[in-house]
């Protein structure tokens, strides 16, 4: 399930975004200005950001530019009441991936986002890959060598998301969140119980190790 940063200071707007993108199937996480945003996205992990452009402290262009100085590609998605086309080559320069003028015809937003995603090789491919092994999404199968696996759906989903973001940290509850949900009554137990799943499945794996980080979460490391 991707994960979708709605960056608008406008409360019911951004509500309206919420709603639109839970509804067909997206994860949202939610900013009120560029400030708060980048506090979310140093301790999340998202796939695309909606933004809009005039906020209070923070704003549009000046989180782009912290982004993308800061190397992250997410795919962006800005939003603004500013139908100009200076507006819109300076949000472009700065490393805007597309544009959407208020008001915002949300099945219009859903088909951009879908195409910023299929840009970003996640929707059209859904697969990743880490060495030799593949990860393909639609089929909950990893093959590597001479190997073919295929996963439950928890242990796959977790994988995935290890693997998607090697080398990034995760804690237990962004595991939990992501995976069974926010409201998931799931033991606390279960997501060293699938690590320990995966570890045993895949420890002949020469591409990746699964690594514990004492006393926060886990990780996926590259090893060839």
């Amino acid at each position: 399930m991707f994960r979708i940063l709605i960056v608008e200071d406008d409360a019911e707007l951004r509500q309206l975004f919420v709603r639109v993108l839970v509804k067909n199937a997206y994860t949202t996480v939610e900013a009120a200005d560029g400030e708060q945003a980048l506090e979310v996205l140093n301790r999340e992990t998202v796939d695309l950001i909606i933004s809009d452009i005039m906020m209070p402290g923070v704003d549009g262009y000046q989180l782009v530019a912290s982004l993308r100085e800061a190397g992250y590609s997410i795919p962006i998605l800005m939003i603004t009441a500013a139908d100009s086309f200076t507006n819109m080559k300076k949000g472009f320069s700065l490393g805007t991936d597309d544009y959407m003028v208020k008001p915002v015809n949300v099945d219009e937003m859903l088909l951009r986002i879908q195409a910023l995603l299929r840009r970003a090789r996640m929707i059209s491919e859904r697969k990743q890959t880490i060495g030799s092994t593949v990860l393909n999404y639609d089929a909950m199968t990893v093959a590597y060598d001479n190997h073919h696996i295929a996963l439950p759906l928890k242990e796959f989903q977790l994988l995935y998301k290890l693997v998607s973001h090697s080398g990034h940290i995760f804690t237990r509850q962004q595991i939990m969140d992501d995976i069974w949900g926010i409201d998931s009554y799931a033991d606390p137990h279960t997501v060293e119980v699938h690590i320990g799943r995966l570890r045993e499945k895949f420890k002949d794996n020469p591409d990746f190790a699964i690594v514990t980080i004492r006393g926060v979460g886990y990780k996926a490391v590259q090893q060839r």
